[in-house]
């Protein structure tokens, strides 16, 4: 059978197995099958040697947290995330794979309303304890949340699905970052309520197509699209190659992660005191392997706490991987028991990291996350 990957890129893999510490699923298991490598290679035999799709080989291409931590170790600049969205396009289309419940479960994040009332529904749940913890969801889920309000027309803030319902916290501590910097935020709200990231990592990437292409028309053009979830802004930046068009293309051109952004502006905010904390950073895979704009976060963070201290792992996945805890917790466990082993080395008062996911996947564990959005409102405002 086909897969629709395109024999170049595919080809482009000379299997030297440079990717293979930088793989979390190898780490953990030593399969090679779980490597980027061997990933590769079952995709090759599928394609070009009309090898049968086995139920081993499903379990491959289903293991992958779609970190993408390999591509920055490639040699050949292999476009592995692409090869794996691409697979797990097909195989979803042929209903190998993103079963019926996942593609129901996903579904809400189009509609902002069923959303936060599933939100609701799952706070008053969480209370009598019932909600597994393998979920990962923070554990106090918000019943009300207080609006957000736009203050003017110089940025847009990205708000999306998940994040807005779970963590909306993390949008307000953002737009009064953002506003001490002396610029006006419309949050994007109902304009723009998913950005497709956790459909394309389920192959679901036609009901990506569809959001990306409704976005685009909901946001006024020229505006920059600021954005404080990596997963979220890696999906978003990634349009152009999705849609493959100009209008794309020069949409994703205007797409920054927040902490990006503000890298560029730091001239434009208060000085105060910083705050007197260890903080460690933890880099989200799509912040760090895929955007490569990690740097950004110490830029903005170091005037702000009193020390910053970098995790000794090489920037290594957490295991969240958008669903992927929830889809693969034991695998997702392993990998976070790695994470949690490196930040237990570095010793901080407080972990920052700039995705929902992680941060809930971390949070899961005991470890004491924290955007760096709010860790910068807390040091302006005085105010956690």
């Amino acid at each position: 059978m086909t897969l629709g990957l395109d024999a170049d890129d595919l080809n482009s893999c000379v299997q030297c197995g440079l990717c293979l510490p930088h793989c979390p699923t190898f780490r953990v298991t030593g399969d090679e099958s779980m490597s980027p490598r061997g990933r590769i290679k079952l995709m090759r035999e599928v394609q070009d040697e009309g090898a049968p799709l086995t139920a081993e080989v499903l379990r491959s291409f289903e293991s992958c947290v779609q970190c993408r931590g390999c591509e920055p170790a490639c040699p050949s600049g292999v476009p592995y995330g692409h090869l794996m969205e691409q697979t797990r396009e097909t195989l979803a289309d042929q209903k190998k794979m993103a079963p019926g419940w996942q593609r129901l479960a996903l579904k809400p994040l189009k509609h902002p309303a069923a959303l936060q009332a599933g939100t609701k529904a799952l706070s008053i749940i969480q209370k009598t304890g019932l909600v597994p913890k393998r979920l990962g969801l923070p554990d106090d889920l918000p019943f009300r949340q207080e609006p957000l309000v736009a203050s003017g027309d110089d940025v847009y803030l990205f708000t999306g699905c998940v994040m807005d319902a779970f963590q909306r916290d993390v949008h307000q501590a953002g737009q009064r970052v953002i506003e001490a910097a002396g610029f006006g935020v419309t949050p994007t709200g109902d304009l723009a309520p998913c950005c497709g990231a956790l459909q394309a990592h389920a192959g679901l990437a036609g009901e990506t197509r569809s959001l990306a292409e409704h976005m685009m028309r909901s946001l006024a053009p020229d505006t920059p699209i600021l954005v404080d979830s990596a997963g979220c802004g890696a999906a978003m930046k990634d349009y152009g190659h999705l849609l493959g068009t100009d209008e794309a293309r020069a949409f994703s051109a205007r797409v920054f992660d927040i902490q990006e952004w503000l890298a560029d502006n730091m001239a434009d905010l208060p000085t105060v005191e910083p705050l007197d904390l260890r903080v460690a950073v933890q880099d989200p895979c799509h912040l760090r392997h895929v955007q490569r704009v990690h740097l950004a976060t110490r830029v903005v963070l170091a005037p702000y706490v009193r020390e910053l201290v970098e995790l000794d792992d090489e920037g290594l996945c957490c295991g969240a991987g958008g669903a992927y805890s929830v889809l693969e917790p034991e695998l997702a466990g392993q990998i976070r028991d790695r994470k949690v082993a490196s930040i237990d080395r570095a010793t901080p008062d407080l972990v920052a990291s700039a995705n929902p996911g992680c941060s809930m996947h971390l949070a899961g564990a005991g470890v004491p996350t924290i955007h760096p959005m709010e860790l910068i409102d807390w040091a302006l405002t005085g105010t956690r």
